[in-house]
């Protein structure tokens, strides 16, 4: 190789892309949805939103039985990856509004809306947001910042549906520590409590605390 020769390969945002989406049914109550989506998370890239967490199975779960509790609002949700409950929702909602950080999450997003969505359901509008919503300790402190700023823009008129998953001690603590200290009150859902994927799970609502 001759002097000044440089071996350096480098990789574009694409090589770390997988697109291997498999059309996977999911069933929640009397509901079912047909989404693309990969089995396995292609991390390198930060695109964790292209699989269906046991989080949002959990979530799906609950709003499936609990459907009431949605009709004729307006929801917004934090990390909605391939829009597995943001489609559920929108088959009971005013409005949905989707937000991710991601552009080729965003797009399979679409695609799912378009299998998904017949007429009588309200269209989803998509949006991106920066990445608050993984379950990584270091996003908690922004995601209870983002929902903060959305309760109080609204008056304190709405809450806040966490769907939970336990995975670290440390982790649990800190949801509700970072709550409190955001001025908000986080209630844990009576009779929510379950096991997704071998995991424990469940159900917070959280609102602005009151004076």
């Amino acid at each position: 190789m001759e002097d000044g020769d440089d071996d350096t390969v480098c990789l574009g945002e694409s090589f770390f892309l997988n697109r291997d989406y498999e059309l996977t049914t999911f069933t929640f109550g009397s509901h079912s949805l047909d989404l693309l989506c990969l089995r396995s998370a292609s991390t390198d890239f930060d695109l964790t939103g292209q699989l269906v967490w046991p989080g949002a199975v959990l979530l799906n779960n609950y709003l499936s039985e609990n459907a009431g509790i949605l009709k004729g609002c307006s929801v917004i949700e934090l990390g909605s990856g391939v829009g597995v409950t943001g489609i559920l929702c929108s088959r009971f909602c005013h409005e949905v509004v989707l937000t991710d950080h991601n552009e080729e999450v965003l797009e399979a997003r679409s695609k799912n809306h378009l299998t998904n969505n017949e007429e009588k359901y309200r269209t989803p509008l998509n949006f991106r947001l920066p990445n608050i919503c993984c379950f990584q300790q270091s996003s908690i402190p922004f995601l209870f910042s983002t929902v903060e700023k959305l309760l109080r823009h609204r008056g304190g008129e709405c809450k806040f549906i966490l769907a939970y998953v336990s995975r670290a001690k440390l982790m649990d603590a800190m949801v509700v520590s970072e709550a409190i200290r955001h001025g908000l009150q986080i209630d844990e859902v009576d009779g929510t409590r379950s096991v997704v994927a071998n995991l424990e799970g469940v159900i917070f609502e959280i609102t602005l605390k009151r004076d």
